[in-house]
């Protein structure tokens, strides 16, 4: 998948965290949470040399590379996730979940991709949740589709949390 589809599906793991947590989205907190899971969601990427999360952490992702570590393999592992959690245990728990969460929204989706993740790393297992003929391959038109579904999900959220629970349920 694309940064942007990650992006996407970082956002929508903040509103569910945001949603959850009974915060309003209209609080520097919740923008705080939205711009977090936006980049959360595209950080497994810096394994990928040439990604932008690759050049904008170039120390760590030439790290990765000196450590010969593939693409979708440690920085996509359950290991790793439990690692990341660890080390932001710091955070308040808003940005903690959101952050994780929107972290964990990048490998889930890349299981939908016809590669798979090594989601048990060190184990060289690839899973992939869909069979190949279904799978979204990366900048495909049904990649186009898929974040544009993710992104009609970003504004239906609110939109389900705010308004709807307003508007009558019946005319009469």
């Amino acid at each position: 998948m694309l940064q942007k589809t990650h992006s996407v599906a970082g956002m929508i793991a903040a509103e569910i965290v945001l949603i959850h947590g009974d915060i309003s989205f209209f609080t520097w907190d919740a923008a705080g949470s939205i711009l977090l899971g936006c980049l959360a969601g595209t950080l497994a990427d810096v394994d990928k040399p040439g990604s932008t999360m690759a050049k904008v952490l170039f120390p760590l992702s030439a790290l990765l590379h000196v450590l010969k570590i593939k693409h979708r393999t440690l920085t996509h592992s359950l290991l790793f996730m439990a690692l990341l959690a660890v080390i932001s245990l710091p955070l308040t728990p808003l940005y903690f979940w959101v952050f994780i969460l929107a972290y964990a929204s990048h490998p889930l989706i890349d299981l939908l991709n016809d590669r798979g993740v090594q989601l048990f790393w060190p184990i060289p297992l690839k899973i992939r949740l869909v069979p190949k003929w279904i799978a979204i391959d990366t900048g495909s038109a049904s990649e186009t589709v898929f974040r544009w579904l993710l992104l009609v999900a970003c504004l239906v959220i609110p939109f389900w949390n705010y308004v709807l629970p307003y508007l009558p349920y019946s005319l009469t």
